[in-house]
């Protein structure tokens, strides 16, 4: 596409391309998607992350763990930021609709935190003692 756009508007001479320095419109037209993509990969590398961060430590009990999971947490949950990176500037970006993702998010955690509870119950549970049963000592065997 790049060739293209100069080739279009440029002088080709000798396989080199000549573009009027004058022309400004075309060398914005041409660098513009490709800053707008690299900006559109920083920010879906961010909205991973944030994801990243709230899957990985809903369950953390260490302070850090607990730390990067609210403030996560947070970030999806934070309205009308003016910040660059926020949760809804992002999405907006993107394409995205942020509420869609933040009831996703808020019902796998939910569910996460149920699962989490049914398991603690379960190890908490005492275990049903084993007992064996003994074989009885008398062997019956036919005889003629």
């Amino acid at each position: 596409m790049l060739k293209r756009a100069y080739a279009a508007n440029g002088m080709v001479t000798d396989g080199w391309i000549s573009l009027d320095p004058a022309d400004i419109g075309l060398i914005e037209s041409v660098y513009k998607r490709t800053i707008r993509d690299g900006e559109e990969r920083l920010m879906f590398a961010v909205l991973e992350n944030a994801v990243e961060y709230f899957q990985k430590y809903v369950l953390a009990r260490n302070p850090g763990g607990k730390q990067r999971f609210q403030e996560a947490e947070e970030w999806f949950l934070e309205k009308d930021s003016e910040a660059l990176y926020s949760f809804e500037n992002i999405c907006e970006t993107l394409g995205l609709h942020p509420d869609h993702i933040r009831k996703g998010l808020l019902v796998w955690k939910e569910a996460r935190l149920k699962l989490s509870s049914v398991e603690r119950q379960r190890a908490v549970r005492p275990k049903l003692a084993r007992s064996r049963v003994k074989q009885p000592s008398i062997r019956l065997s036919k005889t003629a």
